[in-house]
């Protein structure tokens, strides 16, 4: 049985990242406009969120003022326990 690559992620210590990109366009340089952006990234590193910010750099007019990050990992050590007993039912 093959396992999935997401949890194979998620065991390695993956979670929902949502960063909140700040931004400003050329031609109304006073005015800051937001994009929100979710995927599976790796903490603290972030490279998912760092290939993104270069893509952005490189491709979107919209200069960055800032990014705001939030990080959930969505396995932990308290989501595995072993059961310490057995309950029958008729």
């Amino acid at each position: 049985m093959k396992t999935s690559s997401d949890f194979e992620k998620r065991l390695l210590g993956y979670g929902l990242m949502t960063a909140e990109i700040l931004y400003r366009l050329p031609d109304h340089p006073k005015l800051l406009q937001s994009f929100l952006w979710q995927t599976e990234d790796l903490a603290p590193k972030f490279p998912e969120l760092t290939r993104f910010l270069v893509f952005w750099e490189r491709e979107i007019e919209g200069r960055i003022h800032s990014v705001r990050v939030a990080h959930q990992t969505l396995i932990s050590p308290v989501d595995f326990r072993y059961a310490d007993g057995e309950i029958v039912v008729h």
